[in-house]
């Protein structure tokens, strides 16, 4: 399936999802945040679609909002998408858990939540995964500050 057809199929799902290539070879889509996890069981179990191979997930922190980026292929089909949404605010981010649908989210969640602090609803082990419990903070969000440990010119 080519990234159009790939992308008219997904955009036919809802009016509220944002497409590009931002130049890449994958097709990107923004999902809000509300419609993230039924648009994401839907990328998997759609007959047409097939994802199912959550190949990376990652925290990104883009100054206003923090995010999540997906990327997942398709097994079947050959076919890739990176898929984006970002937290309603800061101080308290949170994003549905897609451990429901790819096992494979499990860690790669904990990780995020460890180095950006955004919790994922229905997670079945939500902790720190590298950083010991009494962490204080998010080391990979930019207003992150730790005077011992950071080299700052």
């Amino acid at each position: 399936m080519t990234n159009e057809s790939l992308q008219e199929l997904i955009g036919s799902w809802s009016p509220n999802l944002e497409f590009n290539e931002e130049g890449s070879q994958y097709l990107n889509v923004t999902v809000p945040i509300e419609e993230l996890h039924a648009v994401m069981f839907k990328l998997k179990h759609d007959d047409q679609t097939s994802f199912d191979y959550l190949f990376c997930l990652t925290g990104v922190d883009w100054g206003e909002e923090l995010g999540v980026v997906y990327h997942l292929e398709s097994t079947n089909f050959r076919h890739s998408l990176v898929v984006k949404t970002q937290t309603a605010e800061r101080e308290n981010p949170v994003v549905d858990s897609v451990y429901d649908i790819w096992a494979t989210a499990e860690f790669h969640e904990r990780e995020v939540y460890d180095f950006f602090g955004i919790k994922f609803n229905n997670h079945p082990n939500l902790k720190r995964l590298f950083l010991t419990d009494d962490w204080d903070g998010f080391p990979l969000r930019k207003d992150y500050e730790d005077n011992i440990n950071m080299i700052i010119k």
